[in-house]
């Protein structure tokens, strides 16, 4: 079976990480240069009535890269939309957005799309989750309940995007109740996020990051053997210098081969948050 790229990526509507430009062309550049298989992208444009540059981006994308786009519009207005997209370069024979939204002021989906690989059809779920820990806690198990009731326990599964779990609490739901591992987690030790800033700044940033009450240590995920492996997912944002692990990518019925998180130029100035990448192999 062939080995699948896959890049999550919140891309800020085609905007730079501070808002103040549009960045959709040279984010096409950049994703044409990873060569994907599967992106799982949120904060997609599907409509953009002020600035047509902006407008259909999962379209103009998919077009750049010649795959397969499916679009889930969760957050409505006057004069634009955006939601979660995934892009293919194997055929999607099915898709369907759930909304998930907590509360009216957060518009949030699940795009729920089978891809077929060779004579395998995989699962892929684009999440973007709320900002408030409740939210979160019922929108994945709104995505728990989804995936007992439709993907069969025999069917590979992958679910990406941006979680807003900073606190990394959600962790256990989807290693216990789903049987998912984390690809960082997983990953041959060595392939995972290389650190450009030093070991020093580091420690302070970790030190800082804890309060009174709060685990000195990250919840373990289950690595690729089943053991429990203390590797903290990576940090994506801000891009501009990563302090929260916001963004994951998760999977069942794979071997990870690498998996890394893109930091440094150009990407800390296309997003305001860094894309992961992760190489995996069905067996």
């Amino acid at each position: 079976m062939p080995v699948l790229r896959v890049v999550s990526y919140n891309i800020h509507k085609g905007r730079s990480a501070t808002g103040g430009r549009e960045s959709l062309a040279d984010l096409r550049l950049g994703l044409y240069g990873l060569q994907p298989d599967l992106l799982f992208l949120q904060e997609v444009q599907g409509r953009n009535q002020v600035r047509g540059s902006l407008d259909a981006q999962h379209e103009s994308l998919a077009a750049a890269l010649h795959m397969q786009a499916a679009y889930g519009c969760n957050a409505v207005h006057q004069a634009t939309d955006h939601g979660n997209a995934l892009l293919s370069r194997y055929p999607i024979l099915y898709h369907e957005n759930q909304d998930v939204s907590d509360h009216r002021l957060e518009q949030r989906g699940l795009l729920h799309g089978v891809v077929q690989v060779g004579d395998v059809q995989v699962h892929c779920l684009v999440v973007h989750l709320g900002l408030l820990a409740g939210g979160r806690s019922r929108q994945v198990q709104a995505l728990a309940d989804r995936i007992q009731r439709l993907v069969p326990a025999h069917e590979p599964l992958l679910i990406a995007g941006d979680f807003n779990d900073w606190t990394n609490r959600l962790a256990p739901l989807f290693v216990e109740q789903l049987g998912l591992v984390e690809v960082f987690a997983a990953a041959p030790q060595g392939s995972g996020e290389i650190y450009r800033l030093r070991r020093t700044v580091t420690r302070l940033r970790e030190r800082m990051a804890w309060r009174p009450g709060q685990a000195m240590h990250p919840l373990p995920e289950l690595s690729i053997n089943g053991l429990a492996r203390l590797t903290p997912p990576p940090r994506t944002f801000p891009s501009v210098f990563p302090w929260l692990r916001l963004d994951r990518i998760y999977q069942r019925g794979f071997a990870v081969r690498r998996a890394r998180v893109l930091h440094g130029s150009p990407w800390k100035k296309l997003s305001d948050h860094a894309p992961l990448v992760a190489e995996l192999e069905l067996p």
